[in-house]
């Protein structure tokens, strides 16, 4: 099983640590002639396809490069917007480079958030009382686990440093005023 990212989300949902483990990005290039037979809309500072799939090119991936040149954000490397190149027919044919874009942190944010308040959801409507609510969640590419960690064991570390504090200072020569 390979793991593609872990998120560790605090129990209010807030995000503490993300890792992102390498993953190969899925990229078809394809040549184009005007027009465009996909419908392409900004979206989250990129440019994505939003209908027409054809040829390993899926809704949601994003434009990565324009005739070899990789684009900033919504623009060409000469700072065009993207849909207005798009739209100029002296342009074609074009070559188009697809394929997922990386998350931003604000998106690894409001993913976190977004799967925490699922979670929670979930635990409340359960029949059962206790739910531990997703478990896992199954798609038809990834498996997304969700793993809680023991909570309430702020006692127990309170405890287990008062104990080496005492140890230590029944050991040293100094009592605990020095």
């Amino acid at each position: 099983m390979v793991i593609f990212s872990v998120y560790v989300v605090n129990k209010a949902g807030g995000l503490i640590y993300q890792y992102d483990n390498y993953v190969p990005r899925t990229e078809v290039e394809k040549t184009f002639s005007y027009p465009l037979d996909l419908v392409l809309k900004h979206h989250d500072e990129k440019v994505v396809v939003s209908f027409g799939q054809r040829d390993g090119i899926r809704v949601g991936h994003a434009v990565l490069s324009i005739n070899g040149v990789d684009v900033i954000g919504k623009s060409t490397a000469d700072g065009k917007d993207i849909l207005e190149y798009l739209k100029d027919a002296s342009n074609y044919p074009v070559s188009i480079r697809f394929g997922r874009a990386r998350l931003s942190s604000n998106e690894k944010l409001m993913l976190a958030s977004m799967f925490h308040s699922l979670f929670a959801i979930g635990s409340q409507l359960s029949p059962e009382v206790g739910s531990s609510g997703i478990e896992m969640l199954e798609t038809d590419v990834f498996k997304l686990h969700c793993f809680q960690t023991l909570t309430g064991q702020c006692e127990l570390f309170d405890q287990n440093l008062k104990s080496a504090l005492e140890v230590t200072e029944k050991a040293s020569n100094f009592g605990a005023g020095s």
